[in-house]
């Protein structure tokens, strides 16, 4: 299973798209599953394939490009993640093998979905995400490394710089999930609990 690293190498699939919104992520009609596995296939569904049932690939789609099969950083435009609220988007990215997603800005809500899975998202400014794409468009591969100590993209000597805070990076980099973080605190709820009169625990609750 995926765990991040301090320093984290992946290629990068270029989608120069603004207000990609999470039907275009993935499909309503594909949300009907609740287990995060298997929505891979239909990322990008009605932009990868030509017709319903997965068969016929879309050549000029990016995601259908040999060169990027292995890609696992997603470098795209503006307000990524918009539209309605469905965490199968983050699901689909994830389990097609996206790791990262660098882009300029993100819907609120998709960036705490993706947050919570653990699917990294960097912003960067307009210029340096632009940046990118340029060199993508001379280089036609390109690796980013991601240090998540110095909160830092680079591409052989260019730096960019992102914000990642305290708690995020605790984290990801110990791969953990609210689970998790609850379980830290157990002693201290068992303490505040034993501290609760008794007369409070056997208290009954009364619906009108």
């Amino acid at each position: 299973m995926f765990k991040f690293t301090e320093e984290y190498k992946g290629t990068v699939l270029p989608l120069n798209i603004s207000n990609v919104d999470t039907d275009a992520i993935i499909p309503k009609q594909f949300l009907q599953k609740v287990n995060k596995t298997g929505f891979g296939k239909y990322l990008f569904h009605d932009w990868r394939y030509f017709d319903k049932n997965q068969c016929n690939l879309n050549p000029n789609f990016i995601l259908n490009k040999k060169i990027y099969k292995n890609a696992s950083i997603l470098l795209t435009q503006d307000n990524f993640g918009c539209g309605s609220s469905r965490e199968h988007a983050v699901w689909a990215l994830l389990d097609y093998g996206f790791k990262v997603i660098i882009a300029p800005s993100f819907s609120d809500i998709f960036y705490n979905n993706c947050f919570n899975n653990k699917l990294l998202l960097i912003i960067l400014k307009k210029m340096e995400v632009n940046y990118l794409f340029d060199l993508i468009n001379k280089e036609k591969i390109i690796q980013l490394s991601i240090n998540l100590i110095n909160n830092k993209v680079s591409f052989k000597d260019k730096n960019f710089l992102f914000n990642l805070n305290d708690f995020q990076r605790f984290y990801l980099l110990n791969d953990l999930d609210s689970i998790d973080l609850t379980m830290q605190l157990n002693n201290k709820i068992k303490t505040y609990e034993n501290k609760i009169p008794s007369f409070l625990l056997k208290r009954k609750e009364f619906s009108a």
